[in-house]
Formats: C-alpha cells, sequence, structure tokens
C-alpha cells in the first residue's frame, strides 16, 4: 500500500514568488491522474546532490505527514547514493489544512536556509522528519528554535525570521504551484528533465523497487 494524503494544501493572503510560472493542471479527478511541468529550479531552492544531475527530483511535501516521513528516508537513503550524480532532489512545501504545525515549520526550514544555506536547510528537514511524530502535531513549534540552532544557524536570527512571517509567501507559492502541476496530496515527487518538463511524478510514498523503475525509465528516456 502507498502512503498518500490527499487534501488541499493550507492557505493564506500573500504575494506570489517571482520565481514562479503558471501550470496547467490536467488531472480529471479520475483514473490515473497526470502532471503539468512545475516551475523552473531557481536560487531560492536548496539542491541536494549534483547541481549538474540530468534528472530534477521535487519533491512537495509536508514535515508532519506520516507518509512523507516514511518516504524521506528512501530519498536520502536510497535514492540519493544509488544515483549519485545521476539525481539532484529539490524538496518544496505543500503543508497539509489539518495539519496545526504543518505551515510554521517549512517557514521555518526556509528561515534556517536563509541564515545557513543548503546544508542547513537539509540538516534541519532530516532532523525533523527523524524527530516528529507526525499527524500534525508532532515536532513542538516551541522546539524548532533550539533544531535552527543544531542545525548550525543563529538562534536569535531565526526567531526573528520566523516571528516576522516573511518566509509564509514562499510556502503559499510552493503549494500553488504544486497545485497547479497536479498534485493533490503528499509527498507527491516530480521526476524533471533537464529542459524542465516533467517527464513522470511519484505519487506518495513509493517503495524503493518503484521509485527505481521509474528513475531508470526516466534516465532512459534521455
Amino acid at each position: 500500500i502507498i502512503g498518500f494524503f490527499f487534501f488541499s494544501p493550507k492557505s493564506s493572503n500573500s504575494k506570489t514568488s517571482n520565481t514562479t510560472t503558471t501550470t496547467t493542471n490536467t488531472n480529471t479527478g479520475t483514473g490515473t491522474p497526470t502532471y503539468g511541468n512545475v516551475r523552473a529550479v531557481s536560487d531560492s531552492d536548496y539542491i541536494r546532490g549534483d547541481e549538474d544531475a540530468k534528472i530534477t527530483l521535487i519533491e512537495y511535501s509536508d514535515y508532519e505527514c506520516p507518509f512523507c516521513k516514511t518516504f524521506h528516508p528512501v530519498m536520502k537513503d536510497q535514492v540519493m547514493k544509488d544515483y549519485e550524480g545521476k539525481v539532484r532532489w529539490i524538496y518544496r512545501h505543500f503543508p497539509l489544512s489539518f495539519h496545526q504545525n504543518a505551515q510554521k515549520e517549512p517557514e521555518a526550514s526556509l528561515c534556517v536556509g536563509s541564515l545557513g544555506g543548503a546544508d542547513a536547510f537539509w540538516k534541519f528537514s532530516d532532523m525533523i522528519f527523524e524527530r516528529t511524530t507526525s499527524n500534525g502535531t508532532g515536532f513542538a513549534l516551541e522546539g524548532l528554535p533550539a533544531l535552527a540552532k543544531e542545525a548550525g544557524v543563529s538562534e536569535s536570527k531565526f526567531k526573528e525570521c520566523l516571528d516576522s512571517g516573511e518566509m509564509a509567501s514562499v510556502v503559499t507559492a510552493d503549494a500553488t504551484d504544486g497545485q497547479n502541476a497536479g498534485a493533490s496530496g503528499t509527498p507527491t515527487t516530480f521526476i524533471v528533465a533537464p529542459d524542465g518538463t516533467t517527464l513522470d511524478a511519484i505519487p506518495g510514498a513509493e517503495p524503493y523497487a518503484q521509485v527505481k523503475q521509474r528513475l531508470d525509465a526516466a534516465l532512459a528516456s534521455l
């Protein structure tokens, strides 16, 4: 059974990221979903892996989603090791409306990234998934500053960033882009070609064997 949370992400009144491009949701609501193209990779994305890799995996995810927690080590410990140099991984945010902490946790990750770069962002993300018990409030919000410090950034600067709400619009832009491209739940991971075209998508927390089949087919098509 492939875990997948089917719900709309949270929304808020905020400006749209200037790196977002319009895409069309081609899902019909029945049968096998089809997926559009996500926005192009930009300097605002935190890349894990070889920046020049042929395949880009763009995951839309929720730190409080239990299926995302299950899928994270598949990506981190299997895909990124077995496909070293061939794929790169980008994590974007798709907070679900029924997860109470799902909005502030991605804002926190972006604050960490703005202060410490990609390494700090990914370290923070890994620790969230390792320590949350999921389902909405699995990692207490009051623990975020200490986690940010553990990821290597200034706790006081982190608090200033998080309290300001300056990253809320980025989270909203991510979620909107994912929806427009066809994501209807978490995790959804787009397999993207060098020209930005979506070759395939991983709908949910698929086991590694299925992910491998998709990646091998995508690489063979290039």
